[in-house]
């Protein structure tokens, strides 16, 4: 409340410095499937004629939102994990459980790479997409990207804790 009794409020200024690049690439896939839905709902209620190809590309571009996003979960660490059992521990204990748990986490996306690409190459160009005329491996490359950039960001994680449970008393 200001001194002639009204509520005043200022904007703090925003500052987008600290943004990821995989926040911009899943924000621009999010708006992309925000104009193809909207382009489809358009098409369907407003002109009765539905384009067929906007469901299959909302389809791929809500799969490159989840692994982008799935790798900004992974950079921040946000997935979602027990932290129960490591409240009870003791702390050696701990620290190598979740040293194990690490390790586990960069060979699953290790793994996910490894298989994915596996698919990619026994799928070639021969498998395209239903409506649009484009290779499926499209689609399955953005899936790889995000499997590699979670492996990195797991890998560079679990090296942060190393040293840091190294360096602890």
């Amino acid at each position: 409340m200001g001194a002639d009794g009204e509520f005043h409020v200022e904007d703090e200024a925003v500052d987008l410095s600290s943004t990821k690049t995989e926040a911009w690439i899943a924000l621009g896939f999010f708006w992309l499937l925000g104009a193809t839905v909207f382009y489809q709902f358009f098409t369907r209620y407003v002109l009765n004629d539905s384009a067929a190809w906007t469901e299959e590309i909302a389809r791929y571009l809500l799969i490159a939102t989840v692994f982008t996003g799935a790798t900004i979960g992974v950079a921040k660490n946000n997935h979602i994990q027990v932290d129960f059992i490591f409240r009870f521990l003791p702390k050696r204990p701990a620290r190598i459980l979740a040293l194990a748990v690490d390790a586990l986490r960069i060979l699953f996306f290790a793994a996910a790479v490894v298989l994915t690409v596996m698919m990619m190459l026994k799928l070639g160009s021969n498998s395209r997409m239903t409506m649009v005329d484009l290779p499926m491996n499209v689609v399955y490359g953005v899936c790889l990207v995000g499997f590699a950039l979670m492996c990195l960001q797991a890998f560079g994680d679990a090296i942060r804790s190393y040293l840091a449970w190294r360096s602890a008393p």
